[in-house]
């Protein structure tokens, strides 16, 4: 097991966010934090920012693909979140990369599934983009957390390491598909905002690749199986035309999605209060099969207090 080392805690996090902000020159007294799970975000509202800011180290090369992205999205108009263009982007942070993004204050009425389905119709129309991105390989995606992974037990990551194996295999098939599409990779309504009274955009592109586009639809799918939201794929199929659960394919990405679920916060097990014990909820439905289980998302767990976001200069 890898001694946790403290990395990638809050305190560790707010440390990077006010050097990237001290680079531009802009006040901090008014951050908070948004979001502390793959990324730890933070809102600037004064000086009308997003700061995200890697909590990985084997993912890096992610947060390059964002910036050449977020520059192509920005020249054809595609409905996600702006980079703020006063900086060159990533910003290096020690070990970290950070990303800097235009800040879009709180406007209701609050993205529905409906505006999922509608907004990934136009992102999914979108061309590819005139330079190489990654294939979508959940697979491999999993295999990368698992080498970036504190205080992971060694009887759980052979686990893993024997599900990635197995999953490998049978998603071949369909990684070896043409008529792959540009895909979020990530698509729920946690990652939508409201641009204007008429216009919803994708946000966290970390994830965005080439691949299936039912890849985009699965995740609300499976949302809806483990974390109870109930409804949510109805409108989703109805707003974008089709139901994912009905694909041949659907069983397999199910199981990829939920891979990425699991997986996703082993980085993070010594880091963020609450994840390890959920993350051992999910683990265990999976060893039993346990089809029905419901987890709790790791953003819950990871969010900040009330209390964070009154006392704004005690992020940490």
């Amino acid at each position: 097991m890898n001694p946790p080392s403290g990395r990638f805690t809050a305190a560790v996090m707010t440390e990077a966010m006010q050097r990237v902000a001290h680079r531009l020159a802009v006040p901090t007294q008014d951050a908070y934090l948004l979001r502390l799970t793959n990324n730890a975000v933070f809102a600037l509202p004064t000086a009308g920012l997003v700061i995200r800011i890697t909590r990985s180290l084997a993912l890096t090369d992610r947060v390059h693909k964002v910036v050449r992205l977020g520059a192509w999205f920005e020249q054809v108009g595609a409905p996600t979140a702006r980079l703020d263009q006063r900086i060159d982007q990533p910003v290096r942070v020690g070990d970290l990369f950070a990303t800097v993004w235009s800040y879009l204050p709180p406007m209701p009425p609050a993205p529905t599934v409906t505006d999922l389905g509608r907004v990934l119709r136009e992102f999914h129309a979108l061309p590819p983009p005139p330079f190489a991105l990654p294939r979508w390989d959940p697979v491999q995606d999993a295999r990368a957390r698992l080498d970036d992974a504190e205080a992971l037990d060694e009887h759980d990551r052979e686990f893993l390491v024997r599900w990635c194996d197995r999953l490998e295999a049978r998603l071949a098939r369909l990684r070896g598909r043409g008529d792959w599409r540009l895909v979020h990779g990530d698509a729920h309504v946690g990652n939508l905002l409201r641009e204007s009274d008429t216009r919803v955009v994708l946000c966290d592109l970390d994830a965005t690749c080439l691949g299936p586009w039912q890849v985009d639809l699965a995740a609300v799918a499976v949302g809806e199986i483990r974390f109870g939201r109930a409804d949510a794929h109805r409108e989703l199929a109805a707003a974008y035309g089709y139901d994912v659960t009905r694909d041949p394919d659907w069983p397999l990405l199910r199981e990829a999605r939920e891979l990425k679920l699991v997986v996703a916060a082993v980085p993070l097990l010594a880091s963020t209060p609450g994840v390890a014990a959920e993350f051992r909820t999910r683990l265990t439905s999976i060893r039993d099969r346990d089809e029905d289980a419901r987890w709790t998302p790791y953003a819950a767990l990871g969010r900040p207090s009330d209390h964070s976001r009154t006392d704004r200069n005690g992020l940490a």
